[in-house]
């Protein structure tokens, strides 16, 4: 896995796009790294752990600071194993959630312990979802045990 410390105009650039999409304010830091995958990059700054999949960013799972800024969506605990092997969310799997538009990253946790399970985009509103009662409600985008979460562990910050 190849890496390299991005110039701060580069640096600025990235938190820019991902001020932009993720709509969250994000203090500024001074050095990036990118770790560059097969498919996708794992992105490290102080206080920052993201991916970029295509033109997409996403907040790492082990995040939790940056996590805790999005909506979560809890999930029954028969969703767990699904959701770790990189299943979409289904409507009749989910407990709780909060408000959220459609397109939005969300966080998706489990409802015992409410463990960060996935990061995933909506693909309908908050309000549409409390109508819904079956259907697929968030694309799984990222997850626990997937090739980003495999990647990060052999990597020494």
């Amino acid at each position: 896995m190849k890496s390299n410390l991005i110039s701060k105009s580069e640096t600025a650039e990235v938190l820019s796009k991902i001020a932009e999409q993720w709509k969250i304010e994000r203090p500024k830091i001074k050095n990036l790294k990118i770790y560059e995958l097969e498919e996708g990059q794992i992105i490290i700054g102080e206080g920052l752990t993201a991916i970029k999949i295509g033109e997409n960013y996403l907040p790492f799972l082990s995040d939790a600071q940056t996590l805790s800024m999005f909506p979560s969506i809890i999930v029954d605990m028969g969703a767990v194993k699904f959701m770790c092997n990189g299943a979409n969310v289904m409507r009749p799997g989910i407990r709780s959630f909060g408000d959220f538009e459609k397109g939005q990253i969300v966080c998706i946790q489990e409802e015992s312990q409410k463990k960060s399970l996935a990061v995933g985009r909506t693909l309908v509103s908050s309000e549409e979802m409390k109508q819904m009662d079956k259907g697929i409600v968030i694309e799984n985008l990222h997850y626990i045990s997937d090739k980003y979460w495999e990647a990060k562990k052999s990597i020494k910050e």
